[in-house]
């Protein structure tokens, strides 16, 4: 045991050695020399068979995965409501789909962004990941199934190897809630439908005023050839632009530039376009353009933009949408129209801009996509929108937090409880007829609970109602005419 402990004590010594050294931040080499010497003296030391030392955390929890609480998941449990109430209400189906997918199945959608994708170990010889987005999934079920025309809706969790800012609603287990068209339609329809659900859901949730931004990556795939990029940089350009709601345009400049070798002057002609927004006039304005109308791309893409304009009027959301040309949405299975929802902060003087602080919904057409599954490269045009749940959660949960506003965590309607002792039998026959009539009932787990504390139970759970059930007082013997004590009616209280 006393060279057990002098080893504890050298290995102690030698881990302190370490960390000094990495704080001063010393070499590499002579890190890596005391950390073999700290490995070989743990060596010796051996399993301490008597001791098992572990962290309890989530996996990764600095890196975007998390536990929530009953309060977290009635706030949640509440949007989810909102949510699907609404795309009930315009008519979908609900699917799901495993929550891994073959590797090749997502490899090759994703543009940049194919390097957040979670790879699994190969599991009986077929290579897995984990799912980044429903929409993929969707499409792969479509091909699979063989199915033309579908509206559906799903609502389960993603996964992505991202930079996480938890505080703002960023993770790499997060939920996604889809709604999607599939099929052959008139243009525009499903794509209007698409925007007036989002406006709805942010409407109903009440976070504040948002602004649903609309582009058309056939205008930006027009606009760039027509500025000079080469095809071959399309998509990494439009994944630049894309970043134009978190930086300057000279940052993004300089990446396009710098990083991906575009010609200055061409950057410069895309900055003249992608820093214009606006309405149904400047779709008008730009179909007279003497360059952007005469590419048969962007011809399609405006035209269509009019079009949708005209719907969204008649849907009452046209001051809702803004035509937005810096609005790139990086994914590369898009096709057509694409729209991003984002919260406005109010102005703190007047005369002031109002500026976006985040995105909270998103979507597009991706016409290819399914033909991408389909062995003979059949089509099927799609069009959807997901709604980004965990920065709503958060925004949720913090007003709460301002407005201390309590939350309840459960539905329980009754408390059944007593007046006084022995009158466990009672409570447990009328709990259960109250659970057998459908209505949700609890009592408290003890036999001869105080009055003063089930009601504190009750105010503290916020129950709205308390079955009371009483005794009446015992009565002396007279000669041989002695009465039971029979509970008493019951008494309801709220």
């Amino acid at each position: 045991m006393a060279e057990r402990a002098a080893l504890e004590e050298l290995v102690r010594l030698q881990g302190e050695r370490v960390r000094a050294l990495k704080q001063q931040k010393a070499s590499a080499e002579q890190i890596e020399e005391e950390v073999a010497k700290l490995l070989k003296l743990k060596a010796q030391l051996g399993p301490d068979e008597g001791k098992q030392k572990f962290v309890l955390k989530t996996p990764k929890d600095s890196k975007g995965t998390r536990d929530y609480s009953p309060r977290q998941m009635a706030v949640r449990e509440k949007v989810f409501d909102v949510i699907v109430s609404c795309f009930k209400r315009h008519g979908a189906e609900v699917i799901d789909t495993p929550v891994f997918e073959l590797k090749e199945t997502l490899t090759g959608k994703y543009g940049e962004d194919s390097k957040l994708i979670y790879d699994l170990k190969d599991q009986g010889g077929e290579l897995l990941s984990l799912r980044y987005d429903l929409t993929v999934p969707f499409a792969r079920y479509l091909a699979m199934n063989k199915l033309t025309n579908i509206k559906r809706y799903h609502i389960a969790k993603v996964y992505r190897r991202d930079n996480p800012a938890m505080t703002r609603g960023r993770y790499r287990e997060f939920y996604q809630c889809d709604f999607d068209i599939a099929g052959q339609f008139d243009p525009m329809i499903p794509d209007a439908e698409c925007l007036k659900i989002m406006c709805e859901i942010l409407s109903s949730l009440q976070i504040g005023d948002f602004l649903v931004k609309v582009n058309d990556r056939r205008i930006l795939d027009g606009m760039f050839a027509i500025c000079g990029v080469p095809d071959s940089k399309f998509r990494t350009i439009c994944s630049s632009v894309d970043k134009l709601d978190k930086v300057s345009w000279e940052e993004v400049k300089n990446e396009m530039v710098g990083e991906k070798g575009l010609a200055p002057e061409v950057a410069d002609r895309i900055g003249d376009y992608v820093q214009q927004h606006g309405g149904v006039s400047l779709v008008e304005q730009l179909l007279q353009d003497p360059e952007l109308s005469q590419n048969k791309q962007a011809l399609e893409g405006l035209g269509d933009l009019k079009l949708l304009f005209e719907y969204l009027t008649l849907f009452g959301i046209a001051d809702k949408i803004s035509f937005d040309l810096s609005l790139a949405r990086g994914l590369d299975y898009y096709t057509g129209v694409i729209y991003e929802a984002v919260l406005l902060q109010t102005p703190v003087r007047a005369g002031e801009e109002t500026l976006g602080v985040g995105s909270v919904a998103a979507g597009g057409r991706y016409d290819g996509l399914v033909g991408m599954f389909d062995p003979k490269g059949r089509k099927v045009p799609c069009v959807g929108l997901s709604i980004g749940v965990e920065r709503i959660f958060s925004i949720v949960e913090q007003r709460l937090e301002a407005l201390e506003e309590k939350v309840r965590t459960t539905e329980t309607q009754v408390l059944v409880a007593s007046a006084q002792k022995k009158l466990l039998e009672e409570r447990l026959k009328l709990v259960s007829e109250l659970w057998d009539a459908g209505i949700k009932a609890e009592l408290l787990y003890r036999k001869n609970p105080k009055l003063l504390n089930q009601l504190q139970y009750c105010e503290e759970a916020g129950i709205p109602l308390v079955a009371i059930i009483g005794g009446r007082p015992k009565r002396r013997p007279c000669g041989r005419n002695q009465k039971e004590n029979k509970p008493a009616p019951l008494h309801v209280l709220s």
